[in-house]
């Protein structure tokens, strides 16, 4: 690094409050470089990664096959459009098909285009199939509460959470949002104008909430019954982070669509929408004569080439195994701690997705929210997250190893006991 580089975290910051629109309440880091497990703040302060930029980098920083793979394909060909074929998008879509459910992707940018894509296709089905009300098509969505689908108009609506919708009105109509695991209210919430059910396998935003093994089956074949398209938002859970490729293999189900982000490019901008065959000739312009949905920068050839890798990483060194074995370690060491210290309230996940609920009010409890025990980790050099205001969520890289998980546990059971 030159000495003409900002290298200063105040630098940086002061930078960047000049620059941009301040939308995210930063941390008073800048980091600069990483790698596996690690990153590095301009000053050289180690942080341990237990949260992987909210699950996107799979297989951690700098990981060397994804490297070579964006490196390689740099100096072939960046961008072509898509009106030409590329073999690094195939190269995913296959990977996709053979890991999945056998379903045809659309790429695009963020979770949020993904479920858009997801929506838009929902209601072409709903005209191709109208349903009960004559001169009318199913139009509506029903998602759960606490869900979080994206803060685009329609994914805002979807999402569980009024405060992703503050200040936005009017609002798209045809959403609703039912409690999560309450099959009997997505039932009475469905009527004759309901195309979709979406559902995350499980909540990451709302706590890392999983549901009862009944919810996910009863999902799938209430649409079944009704002819509604089901949708499961894997953003969060794709990508072999609870110990299978996709969390809703967890259940032995299949959804019609499936929407990726995050980890799906290792880090980098990609987002999927994979549809079932009967749901996704109505996206075929050779079928249907028309574009019905489109993006320019969807599915470039760089971004292709290293979510291609990240299945490939996974299923070479055999990661869905270690995050299995490591997140139940991780979680069977907190829930020992938990049964001696109140002040720990629930631990609860699949694999490398990992909640773990505090109890504000337990005896000698020194914080008020998981915001503050997350600020003393960082504090400490771990890096670690809080949602619903008492849960931690641990999502570290598949890469992260026993060792390095210990040693954030080590750091993250004395900052709860106030040491």
């Amino acid at each position: 690094m030159t000495t003409t580089q900002a290298t200063k975290t105040q630098e940086i910051i002061d930078r960047e409050a000049a620059y941009m629109t301040g939308n995210y309440p930063r941390y008073p880091i800048a980091i600069v470089r990483g790698r596996g497990a690690k990153m590095w703040d301009a000053e050289g302060k180690e942080y341990l990664d237990l949260f992987a930029g909210f699950g996107a980098g799979v297989l951690g920083h700098c990981h060397p096959d994804l490297v070579k793979a964006v490196t390689d394909q740099a100096n072939l060909i960046w961008h072509a459009g898509n009106l030409l074929y590329t073999e690094p998008q195939t190269h995913l879509a296959e990977a996709i098909f053979k890991h999945g459910f056998g379903g045809r992707s659309f790429f695009c940018h963020s979770g949020a285009d993904a479920n858009e894509a997801a929506f838009k296709l929902a209601r072409l089905y709903g005209k191709a199939k109208p349903g009960k009300i004559k001169g009318k098509f199913r139009y509506k969505i029903v998602s759960a509460i606490n869900s979080f689908h994206g803060r685009s108009f329609a994914t805002m609506m979807a999402t569980g959470q009024e405060k992703v919708r503050h200040n936005f009105e009017p609002f798209l109509a045809g959403f609703s949002n039912v409690p999560y695991n309450d099959l009997e209210a997505m039932k009475k919430a469905c009527d004759d104008e309901t195309i979709a059910v979406i559902v995350e396998p499980i909540q990451g935003e709302g706590g890392i909430n999983i549901p009862d093994d009944a919810y996910i089956t009863g999902l799938r074949k209430l649409c079944d019954e009704r002819d509604m398209v089901l949708i499961f938002d894997e953003v969060w859970t794709g990508c072999g982070r609870t110990g299978k490729y996709f969390a809703h293999q967890h259940w032995d189900v299949k959804p019609d669509i499936m929407t990726l982000a995050k980890g799906v490019g290792g880090g980098l901008a990609v987002g999927v929408m994979c549809a079932g065959p009967r749901v996704a000739e109505l996206y075929d312009s050779r079928k249907q004569g028309i574009v019905a949905h489109a993006t320019t920068l969807g599915g470039n050839c760089v971004s292709m080439a290293a979510a291609a890798a990240v299945f490939r990483v996974i299923e070479r060194d055999n990661l869905l195994a270690h995050a299995a074995k490591l997140g139940n370690h991780a979680m069977e060491r907190v829930r020992r701690f938990a049964a001696k210290d109140p002040r720990v309230k629930a631990v609860r996940g699949k694999g490398l997705f990992i909640g773990i609920e505090l109890n504000p009010q337990a005896p000698g409890a020194w914080f008020k929210s998981a915001t503050e025990v997350v600020n003393k980790c960082l504090d400490r050099g771990l890096l670690i997250n809080g949602t619903q205001n008492t849960v931690l969520r641990l999502a570290p890289s598949l890469v992260v190893t026993q060792a390095e998980m210990d040693q954030g546990l080590d750091l993250l059971e004395r900052t709860i006991r106030g040491e």
